[in-house]
């Protein structure tokens, strides 16, 4: 496959011409999202201030106007997408109509191919500030709705939008009946119309690793779990490199990019589980699980994807990247 191989034609390529079923998924779906990621792009560049905008999203987070510029262009993207049925995102965290399909529901013998998308626009609030690398992560989920739907099989591709010195996708596709796919997107300025794929197949390696990289997200927790201080103390006793930002988008692409790597989000009583299901887990699971790798849930061992959503609300901790270094981190964490 050619480093500058357009997006669209990556697609056409790699998805079998046969099956009709997820046409509108390659052919509009995943272009929409890939537009909504240059769109945020030239949005934080023409952002010269990270600001409040005195406004809480409905979890009561504190909006910034990048999130809400954010969210806006997303939305836009999804408005002119006649196959997205639905969405909601972290910001407003109810499944709607989009503007392109204004009936709801569809008609219960519908044929057509539907989807719903479940997204964060901006993920990174705390440290996009300091001009630290920041993404979008989105989902997409066939048939009108993302929540009471199998993670496994109904959510069929994810999108994770990365905005530093380049702006970049990875993106998964899980469709049934099919081999899973996962590949790196350089995003162009136009959009997908000028998007190129630059790395086709994105695959966590396997041992023996030259390199092995952690990312130890929560990091307090360290001070009130001892499982957790000895996993960071056995890391740096076998020097491990630490690969952590504080942006979630990037430090789980960092491990995809370089073939290795694990990040670590555990939960303790003191310091609860920030990460929503529906608008960040099961979109980097899928990725993470399309790479190869493994994502789980830290308090119980179970696979990220293994339940539903029932509510927006829905949260958990994450162990994601190298499914070895999954499993290594799961059994000192839960014994």
């Amino acid at each position: 496959m050619s480093e500058t191989t357009k997006l669209l034609d990556f697609l056409q390529q790699r998805v079998p011409a046969d099956d009709a079923s997820h046409k509108q998924l390659c052919t509009a779906v995943l272009p929409a999202l890939v537009d909504a990621v240059a769109d945020i792009s030239r949005v934080l560049r023409a952002s010269s201030a990270v600001s409040q905008v005195g406004t809480a999203n409905a979890f009561g987070d504190d909006q910034l106007n990048v999130d809400v510029s954010s969210e806006e262009a997303v939305r836009r993207a999804l408005d002119g997408c006649a196959a997205v049925v639905t969405a909601s995102s972290e910001e407003d965290p109810v499944e709607k109509p989009t503007g392109c399909r204004p009936e709801w529901p569809p008609a219960p013998d519908s044929q057509e191919e539907l989807y719903s998308v479940a997204f964060d626009p901006l993920d990174g609030s705390s440290i996009i500030a300091p001009n630290w690398s920041v993404g979008t992560i989105l989902g997409v989920w066939r048939g009108p709705s993302a929540l009471h739907q199998d993670p496994q099989t109904r959510q069929v591709a994810a999108v994770l939008g990365v905005y530093g010195p380049r702006t970049t996708a990875v993106v998964a596709l899980r469709i049934p009946g099919t081999p899973p796919l996962c590949f790196e997107v350089a995003v162009g300025e136009a959009g997908a119309a000028d998007s190129v794929v630059v790395r086709p197949d994105v695959k966590l390696a396997a041992a023996p690793f030259k390199t092995r990289y952690f990312a130890p997200a929560n990091l307090r927790a360290a001070a009130e779990d001892a499982r957790y201080m000895a996993l960071v103390t056995h890391c740096i006793q076998n020097k491990y490199t630490l690969r952590y930002s504080g942006g979630l988008v990037p430090d789980v692409v960092h491990a995809l990019v370089k073939g290795h790597g694990v990040y670590a989000s555990p939960v303790t009583a003191a310091s609860k589980a920030k990460l929503r299901r529906l608008y960040e887990l099961f979109p980097l699971a899928l990725v993470v699980e399309c790479a190869g790798g493994r994502a789980v849930d830290p308090a119980t061992g179970a696979d990220i994807l293994a339940h539903p959503s029932k509510d927006t609300d829905e949260r958990a901790g994450l162990v994601c990247g190298t499914a070895e270094e999954v499993d290594f981190v799961i059994k000192s964490l839960l014994g």
